[in-house]
């Protein structure tokens, strides 16, 4: 890949904000999860193209940097819905009442685990844990944790994000 198809496959936004993260790190390898984080905050999900383009920039190949984004459960390689769920299902969790939590944003939004709402509006994806076990069952709706969920307020709570 040449620099200009670097370039296009990232914005200057992009490059500028990873060159910054990697000045904080001991090498450019170290940057791996904060730049695929900057492209997918900027895309909603990392493409290959930007993969690829990113794995260029941080003088890794291709298949060594998707082998971490595919490892790290919250970079996303293919698109998700305008709001990502995920629900919590730790021991705590699902001793506290997760699967029924987990059942009824399923049936309220159509979808089951790994699917986006035919609108595009709800992504929802399981995640092992969130590290907020005292206030299980949990679940986070973007950047949004919210604890104590029941079953019976899931279609409320969804009603915020539409």
């Amino acid at each position: 890949m040449s620099e200009v198809q670097l370039i296009g496959a990232l914005s200057n936004e992009e490059i500028e904000a990873i060159e910054a993260e990697i000045a904080h790190l001991p090498d450019r390898q170290s940057a791996a999860i904060e730049a695929l984080q900057i492209v997918q905050a900027k895309r909603g999900w990392v493409t290959d193209e930007s993969l690829n383009a990113v794995a260029r920039l941080l003088d890794m190949s291709s298949a060594e940097l998707d082998s971490i984004a595919t490892f790290y459960n919250l970079i996303f390689r293919k698109p998700v819905g305008r709001h990502v769920i995920l629900v919590c299902d730790s021991v705590s969790c699902f001793v506290m009442g997760c699967d029924r939590v987990r059942a009824v944003v399923a049936e309220h939004l159509g979808i089951e685990l790994g699917q986006t709402t035919n609108d595009g509006r709800f992504t929802l994806l399981p995640i092992v844990c969130l590290g907020a076990c005292d206030r299980a069952p949990v679940m986070m709706i973007d950047d949004e944790l919210i604890g104590d969920v029941r079953a019976d307020e899931v279609p409320k709570l969804l009603e915020r994000f539409r």
